[in-house]
Order: C-alpha cells, then structure tokens, then sequence
C-alpha cells in the first residue's frame, strides 16, 4: 500500500473537486464542502500544510480509500 504525504490547503481542495465535492463553502468557523449528503468539514487554510494524520481522517469521513487518493 502506497503511503499517504501531507499536502498543501489548495492542492487538498482541488483533488476533493475531482471527486466530486463542491465548496469550499464559508459559514463559522471553518469551511465545509459537499458531496451529495455528506458534508466534510475542511481545516482553515492558513496552515502550511494538512498533516498524514489529519488528511488520514478526512478521507475516511469523505468516503475516499487510500488508494484512490494516491492514484488519482
């Protein structure tokens, strides 16, 4: 099994667009994007990048495998 890298805010949101997730939309404190019913709540991006731990965590809550993530 590949391992998973951290990755930058921008970079996060664009690969979560080719999966199908529209957003990011703004309302409180942090941004959320959708994908049908499920709502994932993304970090602030005012941090260099979203860790192994944290990118692990929301791809489990997006519904996304580790290997789609790094094969696509």
């Amino acid at each position: 099994m590949s391992k998973l890298k951290p990755i930058s805010w921008k970079e996060f949101v664009k690969k979560l667009k080719l999966f199908g997730f529209i957003g990011p939309y703004q309302e409180g404190k942090h941004p959320y994007m959708l994908k049908g019913d499920v709502v994932l709540t993304v970090p602030n991006p005012h941090k260099k990048e979203i860790s192994i731990d944290l990118l692990s965590r929301l791809l489990k809550q997006a519904g996304i495998s580790r290997d789609e993530w790094i094969d696509l």
